[in-house]
C-alpha cells in the first residue's frame, strides 16, 4: 500500500477516520460528515485503500454495502461494477462516482476533508438505516 496519495492536492486537509485494520479485507466502511455526502472507504485483498462518494452513478445505491472484488465494487442494487481507483463504471455501464483522496499513514486511514461533496438533492433518501452501516462519524 502506498503511504501517501500523490494525486491529492497540496492544500489537502487530512482527517484520520479509522485504522486500516478496522476495514475488513474485501470490505468497506462508511464515513459520514454532517452536511456532506457519505464516503465509502474500501480495502482490497492486497490492502489497497480507496475512497468514493457512497453513491452508485446508476441509481444511487450505497456502494459501501457492495461486494469488493479485485479493485472494484459491485453495487448492491443492480450489480453495476465500479472501479475503486477512479469511480468509473465498467463497460457496458457508464457513469462515475466521485473519488475522494485517501492515504494510509502509520496504520491510520485519512481522508481529504476538502474533497467531501456537499449533500445534494435526493442524498437523504439514499441513506441506509443506521443499523446497516457500521458508519464512522467524521
Amino acid at each position: 500500500m502506498n503511504p501517501t496519495d500523490l494525486s491529492a492536492p497540496a492544500e489537502a486537509h487530512w482527517l484520520p477516520v479509522c485504522r486500516v485494520d478496522d476495514i475488513p479485507r474485501l470490505g468497506a466502511r462508511r464515513v459520514e460528515r454532517p452536511g456532506f455526502a457519505p464516503v465509502a472507504i474500501f480495502r482490497t485483498a492486497d490492502d489497497g485503500v480507496f475512497a468514493l462518494v457512497d453513491r452508485c452513478p446508476h441509481k444511487g445505491g450505497p456502494l459501501s454495502q457492495g461486494i469488493v472484488f479485485g479493485n472494484r465494487v459491485a453495487c448492491p442494487l443492480h450489480n453495476w461494477s465500479i472501479r475503486l481507483d477512479d469511480g468509473s463504471a465498467v463497460a457496458p455501464d457508464r457513469g462515475c462516482t466521485r473519488r475522494i483522496a485517501v492515504r494510509e499513514a502509520g496504520g491510520l486511514v485519512q481522508l481529504d476533508l476538502a474533497q467531501f461533496e456537499p449533500i445534494g438533492p435526493g442524498d437523504e433518501v439514499l441513506r441506509p438505516p443506521p443499523d446497516m452501516t457500521d458508519g464512522i462519524r467524521a
